[in-house]
């Protein structure tokens, strides 16, 4: 999770240090590292060994919220690391949405959803968190705005039901070829809630992602409303 709280310290800013090797950016690059030993797994011919994937998964969603942890207590804090979390993030959650997609496990459109809104939300928020010098997640104004997108609760209930929507599709094939037997006494809770929180991660992705759009526009509306050839 993003490790800023508000305005950077001391060195740290649009025309200042914009690195700090840091424990917690090691945390997030073994995220990634994990992150191809599942995309390895995924694409390897049937066998027990994938049923790792599952684990794997969990740990790196367990990672995530380490490294905004060790980033705070160990005072790592820098516009550099927030930068690199929210990479981060994105390169897991976008690569696991196409590989599962890929795989026949969620529809096409799925990971098309998380692509285009990552890329609108995430440009905004980067754009701006380096011209001011603040966390990209700071940067809300309205309550609902900063309720939605960068409260506590709302980030940690989207990473958990990404991290159980993920988990899930992970488990589904090795255990349904692996343990046949177990899977007909779990199939359908574990397919319920699975793809459950895949629709409501969909869901949770646009309404974390509105908020950011419309204040952007709201903010940018001279510009987008000036005539061409209007004087500045």
């Amino acid at each position: 999770m993003p490790r800023l709280t508000g305005r950077l310290p001391r060195g740290f800013g649009p025309y200042g240090r914009s690195y700090n090797p840091s424990m917690a950016n090691l945390v997030t690059l073994t995220r990634l590292l994990l992150l191809f030993i599942v995309v390895w797994l995924m694409y390897q011919q049937p066998t027990p060994w994938q049923l790792a994937s599952f684990f794997v998964i969990v740990l790196i969603f367990v990672l995530d919220a380490l490294d905004g942890y060790v980033a705070r207590k160990r005072g790592e804090t820098s516009l550099f690391g927030a930068l690199f979390d929210i990479a981060g993030d994105r390169i897991v959650e976008l690569t696991l949405w196409i590989v599962f997609a890929d795989n026949a496990l969620v529809p096409i459109w799925v990971p098309l959803v998380f692509i285009a809104r990552g890329v609108i939300v995430d440009t905004i928020r980067s754009s701006n968190a380096v011209a001011h010098g603040v966390e990209p997640f700071a940067l809300m104004r309205s309550p609902v705005g900063k309720f939605i997108v960068s409260s506590r609760l709302m980030r940690v209930l989207y990473a958990v039901v990404k991290a159980i929507a993920f988990a899930g599709l992970a488990l589904r094939e090795p255990t349904e070829q692996w343990l046949p037997d177990t899977w007909q006494h779990v199939s359908w809770p574990i397919t319920a809630l699975t793809y459950s929180c895949v629709y409501l991660s969909v869901l949770l992705c646009i309404a974390r992602g509105a908020p950011v759009i419309a204040e952007f526009v709201y903010a940018q509306r001279h510009d987008i409303l000036k005539r061409p050839g209007a004087s500045r």
